[in-house]
């Protein structure tokens, strides 16, 4: 067997926003995903399905796997032949110990690669609003390990040359030894007055910012309770945070947003929320899987050049109808006497994808406008065509039906519930850690319900702090239905509207001490 490869990947300081195209890249097709805990879990999903995910996470009191254990781990995994991604927050090569890793590599004869990624050391400050240089302020800056080897007698910084070498100081891992970093810059020239800032959890929706001066950050982190991972700034250029914090102005700054609809589509939303500077966690419980009677859509199929109407009331049963054309070998052109008709936008958009203009599109985006928007249109007896969801609402068909038309279901896809990750998701809902849980459609209330309640039976009490956000009002009464407590409610029955409406939601922010 061939000895694989080891890529050396950096993910960035947390938002996976800033992972580079290449490091996507590998991850898309590793074998094995080696990472650790300063890696974005949203950057775990880009994985094939089928590789390995091992997470070798380090804190400040345990190590998952220690230095030696990891290198032995990425040598074994390329002998099997296998191509491993190392995960490793930030830069491999800034205080990430990706040197000494590929010291191992080089000596067992695995080819390597290294990724550079973007290092805490400057985006950290720049989502907090601190420049690491400006030229109103300093010409120059260094970065500092604030936590070398433990088992060093004494330290190999030069804190003489260091307090006086560069105007901007930014420590990486050095909260646990601030009074002593502090000391040692005051010691050797610093005044007490320089500007500090201690940035926690840096690009990320729960990042935290605390600022004060060498005289007094290491009180005032004291009485906050400030923990680590986090990154220290020490210069005059900290004074522009008050102006230039941007990042925390961004409308869901501090939310950290559930999203529970099917992976095929959650991206659309997630990516709203993070442009607004939320997070989104992916928690996907409906699995779209081949209609059980696959013989009556393509029999629909092949009859296709009957129909006056096809009607489409998703974007899941537009991608489904036309895949399975293709497999078929059928013609779009045997709908060429079909008007279209579709629920919402988003569905519009993917019909336009195809090439296909939709004749109707409702004000309101549901079953019943649709109905509504249909009926001066038609004429009695003509042949409809509705492909949808195996659990789909009948009303629409009982309303076309009601305007003399002859239509046809037939279901173009099922739904399945998906609980992988369940455990994960109730783990962050005890602990309070999602904000906003949101649904776009019945079927995203009914299957997180039983997706939750099959893993916790205490999962109304898990749910209760959560706000709960939901696209229309059939999806909030169905959510009602199961006593949750809806929110806020979609305007406009979009992903746009719904994104709007966990906006409008009153959240925390984290304050200027550290806390909640």
């Amino acid at each position: 067997m061939s000895v694989g490869t080891v890529y050396l990947v950096g993910a960035g300081p947390g938002d996976p926003g800033l992972i580079t195209v290449k490091g996507l890249e590998l991850i898309r097709r590793a074998d094995v995903l080696v990472y650790d805990r300063l890696a974005s879990p949203r950057l775990l999903g880009y994985a094939p399905e089928k590789a390995e995910r091992i997470y070798v996470g380090k804190r400040p009191d345990r190590h998952t796997l220690s230095q030696e254990e990891i290198n032995e781990l990425l040598v074994r995994k390329a002998k099997e032949g296998k191509t491993v991604v190392r995960l490793k927050g930030g830069d491999p090569f800034v205080f990430g110990r990706g040197g000494e890793e590929a010291e191992v590599l080089v000596e067992h004869g695995i080819p390597f690669e290294v990724v550079p990624g973007i290092t805490s050391a400057i985006a950290v400050p720049a989502y907090a609003g601190i420049p690491v240089t400006h030229r109103d302020f300093n010409a120059s800056f260094a970065v500092i390990t604030g936590h070398e080897r433990p088992e060093k007698t004494e330290s190999s910084i030069d804190w003489g040359h260091l307090a006086r070498a560069a105007e901007t100081l930014i420590f990486l891992m050095g909260v646990g030894n601030l009074p002593f970093i502090r000391e040692q810059l005051i010691r050797h020239g610093r005044s007490p007055d320089t500007p500090v800032a201690l940035v926690r959890w840096g690009t990320r929706v729960d990042q935290q910012t605390l600022t004060g001066t060498l005289a007094d950050i290491a009180e005032r982190a004291e009485r906050a309770g400030f923990q680590p991972p986090a990154v220290i700034v020490v210069g005059e250029v900290v004074k522009l945070r008050e102006t230039l914090k941007w990042f925390e102005r961004k409308p869901l700054f501090g939310k950290r947003v559930l999203v529970t609809r099917a992976r095929s589509q959650a991206s659309a939303l997630s990516e709203r929320i993070e442009a607004l500077g939320g997070e989104a966690v992916e928690f996907p419980v409906i699995r779209i899987t081949r209609p059980a009677r696959q013989d009556l859509l393509d029999a629909a199929l092949r009859r296709l050049e009957d129909y006056d109407w096809v009607v489409f009331t998703s974007v899941n049963g537009v991608k489904c109808f036309f895949r399975r054309l293709r497999e078929l070998n059928l013609d779009i052109r045997r709908m060429a006497k079909a008007k279209v008709a579709a629920i919402g936008p988003r569905t519009a958009e993917a019909l336009l994808d195809k090439g296909i203009q939709v004749d109707v599109l409702p004000g309101e985006y549901r079953a019943e406008s649709l109905a509504e928007a249909m009926a001066s249109r038609v004429e009695a007896g003509e042949k409809v065509l509705l492909p949808r969801a195996d659990i789909a609402r009948k009303v629409l068909a009982r309303q076309l039906e009601r305007c003399g038309l002859d239509v046809t279901e037939v279901d173009a896809y099922d739904t399945r519930v998906g609980t992988e990750d369940a455990g994960e998701v109730a783990r962050l809902l005890e602990e309070g850690a999602i904000h906003v849980i949101t649904f776009t459609s019945s079927s995203t209330v009914r299957n997180f319900v039983e997706a939750i309640r099959s893993v916790r039976e205490d999962w109304r009490s898990l749910i209760a702090p959560a706000q709960i956000a939901c696209i229309g009002p059939i999806t909030a009464r169905t959510a009602e239905e199961f006593g949750l407590r809806v929110d806020a409610v979609a305007s406009e029955y979009t992903i746009d509207g719904l994104v709007d409406a966990v906006i409008r939601l009153p959240h925390r922010t984290f304050s200027e001490e550290g806390s909640r």
